[in-house]
C-alpha cells in the first residue's frame, strides 16, 4: 500500500489518480486499434472515451457519496465530496455513468450504437483491471481475514487496521491481519476477461455480442470477488448479498437481454 506516488511541497499525486489516468490511456489506445478495423476514426473514439471517463467519475463517485454518506461524509466539509484522489468510486455506478453518457454521445452524433459498444467493451474491462491496482495502492476494496499463502497484510493506519484494531483484533503498532487480496482477484479477472473479449471482438457473429458478453461476465464476475470481500459495514449487507452483488443481477439481465435481443434481430456484422 503506498497511497502516494509523489509529493512537492503541498502539492500531492496519489497513486490513485495516476492508475485511472493510466486505466483511461491503456483503454483509449486500445479501442482506437479495434476502431480501425471498422473503419471508425480513433478521433471519434477518443471523443467517446472522453465523455465515458466523466460519466464514470460522474457515475461512481455518486454511488459512493450517496452509499457511504453516513458513515464518511455527513460530519465532514463539503469539498470532501470531490476529493476523489483519496478513493471512493464504486465500479457499477461508473459502469451505469459511462453507459449513459455513451448512449447519449453515440445518439447526438449517429454512430452506430452496437458497434461502436463492441469496439469500447474490452477496454472497459482492461481499464477496470487497472484501476484495481489503485484500489490495492490507495488501501481500499480490502477482503476479509484469512490465512491463506497469498493474503496479504495492509500497513498501520490503513483502512483495514482501522477496521481490525476497532474489533480488538491489531494493536496500535501492528499491521491490518491477513487478508484476501480482493484487489488482485478483481484485476486478474479483468484482465483475462480482456483478453477474452479482444479474441471474441474479431469472432462475433453480430453487433452488440461483445458488450452483452461484458456485461454478463462482469455481473459474475464482480459477484464472485464480493465473496471475500471484507470492507462492508455490516449495513451495507442485505439478505447476505452486497450492494454490488444486487446491482449484478439486473447487470446481468440486461446483457442477456441485450445478446437475446440482437441476436433474433440479426444484426450482422458488416
Amino acid at each position: 500500500m503506498h497511497p502516494i506516488a509523489f509529493q512537492f511541497d503541498s502539492f500531492t499525486i496519489h497513486w490513485y489518480g495516476v492508475m485511472i489516468a493510466l486505466a483511461f490511456l491503456a483503454g483509449l489506445w486500445t479501442a482506437t486499434r479495434r476502431a480501425r478495423r471498422e473503419n471508425i476514426s480513433g478521433e471519434k473514439i477518443a471523443d467517446i472515451m472522453f465523455w465515458l471517463m466523466v460519466g464514470a467519475i460522474l457515475g461512481a463517485r455518486a454511488v459512493y457519496v450517496a452509499t457511504y454518506w453516513k458513515d464518511e461524509f455527513a460530519s465532514q466539509p463539503f469539498r470532501e465530496i470531490f476529493m476523489i484522489q483519496h478513493g471512493g468510486l464504486v465500479y457499477y455506478g461508473g459502469l451505469i455513468g459511462a453507459t449513459l453518457a455513451g448512449i447519449i454521445y453515440i445518439r447526438w452524433k449517429k454512430l452506430l450504437l452496437w458497434k461502436t459498444a463492441d469496439i469500447l467493451a474490452p477496454s472497459i474491462a482492461l481499464g477496470n483491471a487497472i484501476g484495481r491496482i489503485g484500489c490495492l495502492l490507495n488501501g481500499c476494496c480490502y477482503g476479509r481475514v484469512c490465512h491463506l499463502p497469498w493474503a496479504i497484510r495492509f500497513p498501520n493506519q490503513s483502512a483495514a487496521w482501522q477496521q481490525h484494531f476497532q474489533a480488538g483484533l491489531v494493536g496500535s503498532g501492528d499491521p491490518s491481519l491477513p487478508v484476501h487480496p480482493t484487489e488482485i482477484y478483481d484485476a486478474l479477472l479483468n484482465f483475462a476477461l480482456y483478453l477474452g473479449l479482444a479474441w471474441l471482438f474479431g469472432r462475433k457473429k453480430f453487433d452488440g455480442q461483445v458488450f452483452a458478453t461484458y456485461l454478463m461476465c462482469y455481473a459474475v464476475f464482480r459477484s464472485l470477488v464480493e465473496l471475500f470481500r471484507g470492507d462492508y459495514p455490516p449495513d451495507h449487507i442485505h439478505n447476505g448479498l452486497t450492494s454490488a452483488q444486487l446491482v449484478s443481477i439486473p447487470i446481468f439481465v440486461a446483457g442477456l437481454l441485450i445478446a437475446v435481443m440482437l441476436s433474433h434481430r440479426g444484426i450482422k456484422r458488416r
